[in-house]
């Protein structure tokens, strides 16, 4: 006797299947907000939404930006030109400077 599909599989409830896209997609995080950092010669912000974690802030100018700390960028620490330099570094565009003078 030849068993088909259709009767061994006849007792079983279909139900709808999840695409790929549903079952793995992370849920929906609100954005975070701006940061921003100010001495009397410069504005440095930063936009967490947009940070690749590169590391390229730390490395180039640890005394300014350090993750360890609660205000983790420090502008005070270096010269507004340096600054400026090393946030023009940021490969993804997350660090942004306005200079006051």
């Amino acid at each position: 006797e030849v068993e088909d599909s259709s009767t061994r599989w006849s007792a079983v409830p279909l139900r709808p299947v999840r695409s790929i896209l549903e079952a793995t997609e992370e849920p929906i995080m609100p954005p975070k907000r701006r940061q921003t950092y100010e001495t009397p010669e410069i504005v440095v912000t930063f936009d967490p939404n947009l940070c690749w974690h590169s590391g390229v802030c730390v490395r180039g100018l640890p005394a300014v930006f350090d993750v360890n700390r609660k205000r983790w960028i420090r502008p005070d620490a270096a010269t507004a030109a340096e600054v400026a330099a090393q946030v023009e570094r940021c490969p993804s565009g997350a660090l942004q400077y306005k200079r006051k003078k």
